[in-house]
């Protein structure tokens, strides 16, 4: 089969740093590549890739993100090409999408946000003005604002295992890993590990105005010996940090449509400490790979409940349920019936 991927263009695939779309995109064409259908990705130029490199942009656009006419000459470049494939899966976002309704190709658009209120209207036009082109999710819970969209098949994303190897031992701190906005919780993250006695490391972006007014207002305050923000970290010292920690926590307080650290963590042997908001629950196995609780405010009594865990059950559950061979399966069976 031919198929054609369109990933955002403002980080490479893979991503250096932030960009958890772009590492599920890699994983996907890889894997496609691996199962021996024809793939080209296009994306930035820097991008590294097993499948066929389309760039119009030489080096991912990073400082320039919202900038719509980058992302839409990068999305024409794809579409132009429509009729060399038989599918194509775009990931890039709703608008871009919408001019799939405009070719003959079958055109699948993966939904990797949350359908809050902008995002509802944005593809409640894309189903109005481009009916054919279905929408894949990446957890049921994700559709629940929006079930009469036109939705074709559910992918949960995956991870590569061999890049967060086992762990058994955990160390003493508690971890929060992600990026810096009021919904993901970082503060409410150092609140849960003081309470519990326990240090924490807090890691992840903050490039944008908000992410920073965030962090300065209601994060950087509550720093200090027990709880250190490490910046936005390489791939290889975030994996040290899950390893090591005691337990990362995910005391999210929105409708996560996945939430890609929660099988980060469980892939190294550490489980996660959750609240039951958006797809935590499909995502979690609770009390197995991690505990899930109703309130942040039973998050640090639960410490202990996962301390109890098997570093082993959690790794086994991130390999039974988010390897990247289930998720290329998934949607290679989309494409198929998309194609035919």
């Amino acid at each position: 089969m031919k198929i054609a991927i369109l990933s955002p263009v403002w980080f490479p695939v893979p991503p250096t740093g932030y960009g958890g779309i772009e590492w599920v995109v890699s994983l996907l064409a890889d894997g496609l590549v691996e199962a021996g259908h024809d793939v080209t990705l296009f994306a930035s130029g820097d991008s590294r890739t097993k499948a066929k490199l389309e760039a119009v942009f030489p080096a991912a656009p990073s400082d320039k993100i919202g900038w719509s006419w980058i992302d839409l000459r990068h999305a024409v470049n794809c579409y132009t090409r429509a009729g060399d494939f038989d599918v194509i899966n775009d990931h890039s976002g709703p608008a871009a999408a919408t001019i799939g309704g405009l070719v003959s190709t079958p055109v699948v658009h993966t939904v990797h946000g949350p359908l809050d209120e902008i995002s509802l209207a944005n593809y409640g036009a894309l189903a109005a003005l481009a009916p054919a082109v279905g929408l894949i999710s990446i957890s049921m819970n994700q559709r629940r604002p929006g079930p009469e969209l036109p939705w074709v098949g559910n992918c949960p994303n995956a991870l590569d295992l061999d890049a967060y190897p086992f762990h058994e031992h955990p160390g003493e701190y508690l971890l929060y890993l992600g990026r810096l906005s009021p919904d993901k919780g970082a503060h409410r993250a150092i609140e849960v590990a003081r309470e519990a006695g326990l240090p924490i490391k807090l890691a992840g972006k903050k490039r944008e105005p908000a992410e920073q007014a965030y962090f300065d207002e209601q994060v950087r305050p509550l720093l200090g010996d027990d709880a250190e923000y490490l910046g936005e970290t390489s791939h290889v010292t975030k994996v040290a940090l899950l390893q090591n920690a005691r337990a990362t926590l995910f005391p999210i307080d929105w409708e996560e449509p996945f939430g890609l650290v929660m099988i980060e963590s469980m892939a190294c042997g550490t489980p996660v400490i959750a609240t039951r908001r958006g797809a935590v629950p499909e995502v979690v196995a609770d009390g197995r790979s991690g505990i899930i609780v109703d309130e942040i405010g039973d998050m640090a009594s639960a410490v202990a409940d996962a301390d109890r865990l098997d570093p082993r059950e959690c790794r086994r559950y991130a390999e039974e349920h988010f390897s990247p061979q289930r998720m290329v399966d998934d949607y290679v069976a989309i494409y198929e019936t998309a194609a035919a």
